[in-house]
């Protein structure tokens, strides 16, 4: 891999004016006003895929948002790695809060990224990180250096649940027959410690609605009498978590698979400093279920969140209102055993039982995913290791993550293949928040191990 590493080392700084290309476009795949430019950004990928030396490149539309497929063969005999990973991004609202423009990317040095970080809207999340892998691919294409197969395939829908995913992986089980899937949508613990993430939780998302009078009301003259929607729906989440953050749905914790004292040990030895947490965040004390770590709480305990909560009057100055209804989006992360359908079921029954007779409500499910545990004892996740160990100069720790990835868990039930997660970005990174980064040290310290995945999984294989 000698000429792929020159290759790489030589095309640095081109590498990241493409990627800055990729970032400019506002692939917002959850507003129906960025339809075109979700498009155009498949477009774009399809064609740094072409460039990079993949054949049978495809823009393949689906009832939303198009998958972009692209391989390339060179020995049947050889093994065949499928890489996935999404071009659609999270809204960047709020957009005040951002220091640049979120789809003008500018390299800026920070503490933690003295040698700069790359500042947009899809940076780590996930332009960035598969980007990493077309252009590794790219290096070792131009070299004639790839050891095996490889197929990818990019989606558009991964931030709006990748609804049509399943369908498209059902009637092309032929095309994406690999042996296994690599995927870079997660992170490291730290650019001094590297890491591999072995598991994941679940989601169930949904979307509330209390009504109460069939208008908008007088505050003085009617409050008091009426139910105020946004009161009701505010005591009805609260009641939803008790004293010690354990959530009160009946059966959210039936099936909650237990990890060991010793498995709990393990995990807690990952490097974590509480205070330079806290500091990092700006918050006084970490908040969580009592009797867990914060580690633990993050990855292997489910929660209960409010992710937006609206109704009444929210202009400048004042306006004295009792509102008709109220709102809010919640969701859950799940851990291993516990199914999204019937926790969404479960939410919504308890959520409809404790509504007070003043008011109505409704229950609107969004998408949600299984949660998924890779098994560390294989060739796939060896291969990993070997090929961080020999960029970062030490082993890779392995971790649980608490974000959601569903479609890992289905690759597993539709194309019975095993997905390896082998991100580079950092929990500092603000994925889903304003002024989301990448740093250039992880952006091209995954570039350079992606060809020594190829190596090892090729000779272990």
């Amino acid at each position: 891999m000698q000429a792929t590493q020159a290759y790489i080392q030589e095309h640095k700084d081109r590498f990241l004016e493409e990627l800055k290309v990729l970032l400019r476009i506002p692939s917002i795949s959850a507003d129906a006003a960025y339809a075109k430019d979700v498009q155009a950004c498949a477009g774009q990928v399809a064609e740094y895929m072409v460039n990079a030396g993949l054949n049978s490149v495809e823009i393949i539309p689906t009832p939303g948002h198009p998958i972009v497929y692209g391989e390339k063969m060179v020995d049947a005999s050889k093994p065949t790695v499928l890489i996935y990973g999404h071009y659609d991004v999270q809204p960047p609202d709020p957009l005040e809060l951002w220091d640049t423009e979120p789809f003008d990317p500018v390299v800026k040095k920070t503490d933690i990224h003295p040698e700069g970080a790359i500042f947009a809207r899809g940076t780590a999340d996930d332009k960035g990180q598969f980007f990493m892998h077309v252009k590794a691919v790219e290096a070792m294409i131009a070299t004639g250096e790839l050891p095996c197969n490889v197929k990818m395939m990019i989606e558009g829908e991964e931030e709006v649940g990748s609804d049509n995913l399943e369908g498209f992986l059902r009637k092309n089980t032929d095309k994406l027959k690999s042996d296994v899937i690599l995927v870079s949508d997660t992170s490291i613990i730290a650019k001094d410690t590297p890491s591999i993430t072995t598991g994941l939780r679940g989601l169930s998302y949904v979307e509330v609605k209390v009504t109460g009078p069939n208008r908008d009301l007088h505050s003085g003259v009617y409050g008091g009498a009426v139910a105020n929607p946004l009161n009701v729906l505010c005591n009805m989440i609260s009641s939803m978590m008790d004293e010690n953050k354990h959530v009160t749905i009946p059966g959210f914790y039936d099936n909650v698979a237990v990890l060991s004292d010793a498995d709990r040990k393990a995990l807690n030895e990952a490097p974590f400093n509480e205070e330079d947490y806290k500091e990092y965040l700006g918050i006084g004390d970490v908040e969580g279920e009592a009797g867990y770590t914060t580690l633990e709480r993050t990855s292997i305990r489910p929660t209960l969140d409010v992710n937006g909560i609206w109704g009444g009057y929210t202009g400048e100055g004042a306006k004295t209102v009792l509102p008709s209804k109220a709102e809010a989006k919640i969701s859950m992360r799940l851990v291993p055993n516990q199914d999204p359908d019937r926790i969404t079921q479960l939410f919504e029954d308890h959520f409809k039982a404790i509504a007070p007779n003043s008011v109505q409500v409704e229950v609107n499910p969004h998408h949600g995913g299984q949660p998924s545990v890779t098994p560390t004892d294989t060739l796939e996740y060896k291969a990993a290791h070997l090929a961080m160990q020999d960029t970062f100069g030490k082993a890779p720790i392995p971790k649980r993550e608490g974000g959601s990835i569903p479609i890992v868990a289905l690759f597993e039930e539709v194309l019975n293949v095993k997905s390896i997660l082998m991100g580079f970005g950092l929990d500092s990174d603000g994925l889903h928040s304003p002024n989301e980064h990448y740093g250039l040290f992880n952006f091209y310290k995954g570039i350079e191990t992606i060809p020594h995945y190829f190596k090892h999984y090729t000779a272990l294989k």
